[in-house]
Order: C-alpha cells, then sequence, then structure tokens
C-alpha cells in the first residue's frame, strides 16, 4: 500500500501537478495539507475523475486538509472532536479497514515570541490528547502531512543558524518528542538516514531546491509495527521542479497492507 503526503500551497493552483502524479504514482491514499479553498468551492470532479474518493475539510484561502483514497474510507472524521472545524481545517481523519491515516496541517507559528508559536504548541498538545484518547500504539495508525517542524539536525541546511526557528524549535521538538513517545516511528527515517533530504524549499530564497537550502517539514510517521513492517519511503523532488510549484514536494511510503 502505498501512501504519499502533499502541502499543494493551494490545490487549485496546483492540480497541474497533482492529477499527473497520481496518474504517475498510482498511491493508494494521499493526502494533502493547504487546499485553501472552501468545501462548496473543492475541486472533487477531477479528483474522480482520476480515480479518486475526496474526503476535505476546508475554507477559503487559509488552512484546509484533505485525504484521496482509491478505495473509499469506512469513516471520516473532521478536527478532533470528528465533527468540527475549530482547529482551523487542519486535521482530517480516514478509516480503511484497520488502517487508520490522519492527516494534519500543524500551525507554523509565525514567531517564538508571538501567541501563534503558543497556540502551536497548544495545538501538539491537544494532537497528542486526541492520538491517546482515540488510537493505541498497537493500532495500524499513520499520521502524516506537513508537522511544520523539522525534529534533528539533518533536517534543516543550517542547524546552527536556523536554531530557534519556530520549525527547528527546542519547544517543538518537546512537543514532537512527547507524541513520537506515544507510540509513533518516523518512516522515512526508517530507510534514508543520510542528511539533506528535504520536502520544502522557501520560494523566497533563490536557488533553493537547486543548493540544497531546504527543510524536512512534510512527515509519514506510524505505528511502530507498522512502520517496522513498511518497506520503503523516499521523497521525490520533480514535482518541485514544474512550472508553478508548491514550495512542498511529494512524500510516499509504502507499507505491506
Amino acid at each position: 500500500m502505498k501512501i504519499a503526503t502533499f502541502n499543494a500551497n493551494s490545490i487549485r493552483a496546483r492540480l497541474h501537478i497533482i492529477l499527473p502524479w497520481l496518474a504517475k504514482h498510482s498511491p493508494d491514499v494521499l493526502c494533502v495539507q493547504e487546499t485553501k479553498v472552501a468545501d462548496d468551492s473543492f475541486p472533487a470532479g477531477p479528483v474522480r475523475d482520476a480515480g479518486y474518493h475526496a474526503a476535505f475539510c476546508g475554507e477559503k484561502a487559509y488552512n484546509g486538509v484533505a485525504i484521496f483514497s482509491r478505495e473509499a474510507p469506512d469513516e471520516v472524521r473532521r478536527g478532533f472532536d470528528g465533527g468540527g472545524r475549530d482547529e482551523g481545517s487542519r486535521i482530517i481523519a480516514a478509516r480503511f479497514g484497520a488502517l487508520t491515516v490522519v492527516n494534519t496541517y500543524v500551525p507554523q507559528g509565525a514567531d517564538p515570541e508571538s501567541p501563534k508559536f503558543r497556540y502551536k504548541l497548544e495545538w501538539l498538545e491537544r494532537l497528542r490528547g486526541y492520538f491517546v484518547e482515540n488510537f493505541s500504539p498497537g493500532d495500524r495508525l499513520v499520521w502524516l502531512g506537513d508537522f511544520n517542524a523539522a525534529p534533528a539536525p539533518e533536517d534543516v541546511h543550517d542547524p546552527e543558524g536556523l536554531y530557534g526557528h519556530v520549525c527547528y524549535h527546542p519547544d517543538v521538538h518537546a512537543a514532537l518528542e512527547k507524541i513520537r513517545g506515544w507510540g509513533f516511528a518516523d518512516v522515512f527515517r526508517k530507510h534514508n538516514t543520510a542528511a539533506g533530504q528535504y520536502t520544502f524549499f522557501d520560494y523566497r530564497v533563490r536557488g533553493a531546491l537547486a543548493n540544497g537550502i531546504g527543510w524536512r517539514i512534510d512527515h509519514i510517521w506510524a505505528t511502530r509495527s507498522l512502520a517496522d513492517a513498511s518497506t520503503g519511503a523516499w521523497i521525490d523532488l520533480e514535482p518541485r521542479m514544474m512550472e508553478k510549484p508548491s514550495d512542498h514536494t511529494f512524500l510516499a511510503a509504502e507499507f505491506p497492507l
């Protein structure tokens, strides 16, 4: 089973990238973040024509998450409570038999001194509670998406210079580690140990992709037994080279499900 994640930074602006990627790679599940579209304007038709069901939770111009799947999910939950958008359209979960996929767009945090950063930490703590309340570490559970967090020095191009940034901050690392400690493992790192492998290259940095000026802030984590059984994980840089790309690119992993 192939599961992938992609921060589109506007799904309607990125269909020319997403639809060919689906056709080429045929993932069983693709999770998308920053769809930036209200539900009544979501481009479900083209996704359906590509052979995928679409579950989504969004709002105009901001945030938004979606799950595309070959098979129709048995259950879809939006928000921490399963039915709301009080978190700013940042979390959606779909169950496929015994497997649950949780797609999140974690708040970025703006600045370490801002209320938005405190909100990011609170949101991550609430997410941990969501996992504790709804799942067991022995479940078949995949958590993925844009975490807006680079967990380790090998996940950023300049660990010393960027230390303290909202996406590479000790408080964020601590919050992320609490979630990992509940029962998750980083699937990409199981299969790829080298530094310099990134999913995000800032638009504002000239030559970021060509010069390896990036961050690994998009992730696929799974409960440990499921992560142990995974057979591969990789970052596809080609979509970041296309015309009018997102500042993120695709991350995929395979599981024997």
